[in-house]
């Protein structure tokens, strides 16, 4: 009775004041947020923990650590997540309304533009928006070295950062990321735990002993050998049931000597009061929907094509780890290959997104109203079922996972997990930063998009926008226009 009445509380009780607070918080912030998931996560940190407190850092590592590890919008979740925390159900809807939909009534806007435009465009509109790519893959490399100094707290998780992004650069398929994730999940249990260490030093003191064999040399030097030998004995032995708090200095606050046996004190007014219950159930209604939809996906012979588009955008926002950089290539294959949308308005919606404030997600209303349009129905109609079809998986699966997380942030195995989680999210931004190098110039030559490094202009571009964000403390709006300003300052200078 009590969690019901808790639960109900928690869907009412943002009415009054919580949300009024949301709102004074972060209306802005649809408006002005931009730059990407990585600049949003800075961006949150700053307002959230450093600023308000609603959060501190530890709770603020472990929703970064969440909304990557789980599908959908990762800096949409992840806002979610602080504004259920902070106020309740209601606060955390509106908070999601307020700062997605003026990213998705811009692309409306420029969906409906973009249908009515020739096959060609001026010049000078493809050096602006190839100018808006070069700074914003400026501001995502700074984001990503900015995350990383927040992710890489020992060896492990440097290791893991690296070869993350590594990993995300040589390879790309929809199964590929969730198994980097979850590997590097696996990878920091295993260290965190010590399961291996053991083994590793029994092998080592084979190899040693196998060196010795040929010296007759004993004495003073073997007894110093197994001095140091059984005084590492006795440290394996003294250090076999601590929780290596050092090296989970960010995921677990615990003072040395603790041995892990006190788990962390989270504040009443930082717990979300929701059923374990509740929240699994939340997630097995999500996970039928998602099989019905799948499934008459494709069993239906003549399915409608407002249908084909929403369960196809439906599947990309549940397949999709690791948030709007992700989705990009996703998006490309699952409606350009599908002949709705042409390669060169894709690459225009590709510039003008990452130049807006909000969620790139909001990538689907576009596409979902060139669609429509294409295919003789209202824009509106596609763009609302793309901003449906999009979002809705990953905030649904959030929200019950969020009610299963009161129950699992206590556990070591799952902090430890937490650590990898997070090293490799971040090393995926700096994948995000690859592809959109790979594709950010854009001319009438070349609608498709070739490297920004093929023309060094705009290598200065990105690095320009990149210094003034790390150097001289210049916003991501700021620098975004300057990026325009001068591409559009290129195409006046050789034409």
């Amino acid at each position: 009775m009590h969690s019901s009445s808790g639960w109900l509380n928690l869907w009412l009780g943002g009415l009054g004041g919580r949300s009024e607070e949301m709102f004074k918080a972060s209306w802005h912030m649809g408006f002005t947020s931009f730059g990407g998931p990585p600049v949003h996560f800075t961006i949150f940190h700053e307002k959230f923990v450093h600023k308000l407190g609603w959060i501190d850092e530890q709770i603020y590592q472990e929703l970064f650590a969440v909304s990557q590890a789980l599908t959908g919008p990762a800096s949409t979740k992840m806002l979610y997540c602080i504004n259920l925390i902070h106020g309740g159900f209601v606060p955390a809807l509106l908070g999601f309304l307020v700062w997605s939909l003026p990213g998705a009534l811009s692309m409306l806007g420029l969906c409906i533009g973009i249908s009515n435009v020739g096959e060609t465009l001026p010049r000078a509109v493809y050096a602006l928006l190839t100018g808006l790519n070069a700074s914003v893959v400026g501001l995502i490399a700074l984001a990503a070295a900015q995350l990383s100094q927040k992710a890489t707290t020992d060896g492990v998780t440097r290791c893991l950062v690296f070869l993350g992004g590594a990993a995300g650069i040589l390879y790309n398929a929809l199964w590929y990321f969730p198994i980097l994730i979850v590997s590097a999940g696996a990878v920091t249990i295993v260290h965190d735990f010590r399961w291996l260490h053991g083994p590793l030093r029994m092998l080592i003191r084979l190899f040693k002993r196998g060196n010795r064999r040929g010296i007759d040399v004993r004495g003073e030097e073997g007894r110093v050998g197994a001095e140091i030998e059984l005084r590492s004995s006795v440290d394996e032995l003294t250090q076999s049931g601590t929780t290596a708090t050092t090296a989970m200095p960010v995921l677990q606050n615990q003072a040395p000597g603790s041995e892990g046996r006190e788990p962390r004190v989270v504040p009443s007014d930082r717990q979300l009061n929701m059923s374990w219950k509740v929240g699994l159930a939340i997630s097995g209604l999500f996970f039928i929907s998602f099989i019905v939809i799948v499934t008459l996906r494709a069993a239906l012979p003549d399915k409608p094509v407002l249908y084909s588009l929403f369960s196809n955008l439906y599947l990309a926002g549940t397949i999709i780890f690791g948030g709007g950089p992700v989705v990009i290539p996703l998006l490309r294959q699952y409606i350009v290959d599908e002949g709705w949308v042409t390669p060169r308005d894709f690459l225009i919606g590709l510039a003008v997104i990452q130049a807006l404030p909000g969620p790139n997600f909001n990538f689907a209303v576009y596409l979902g109203g060139l669609t429509a349009v294409k295919l003789g129905y209202s824009p509106v109609a596609g763009g609302l079922i793309g901003y449906v079809g999009i979002f809705a998986p990953g905030m649904i699966l959030c929200h019950g996972t969020m009610g299963l997380w009161g129950t699992l942030r206590s556990k070591r195995v799952v902090k430890s997990a937490l650590r990898g989680f997070n090293a490799a999210a971040v090393g995926l931004v700096y994948t995000a930063v690859y592809r959109i190098w790979q594709v950010g110039y854009i001319d009438a030559d070349f609608v498709n998009g070739v490297s920004l490094g093929n023309e060094p202009f705009w290598v200065v571009v990105a690095a320009t926008s990149y210094v003034n964000g790390a150097w001289f403390g210049l916003g991501a709006p700021v620098c975004i226009i300057l990026g325009a300003v001068l591409g559009l300052i290129r195409h006046a200078a050789v034409s």
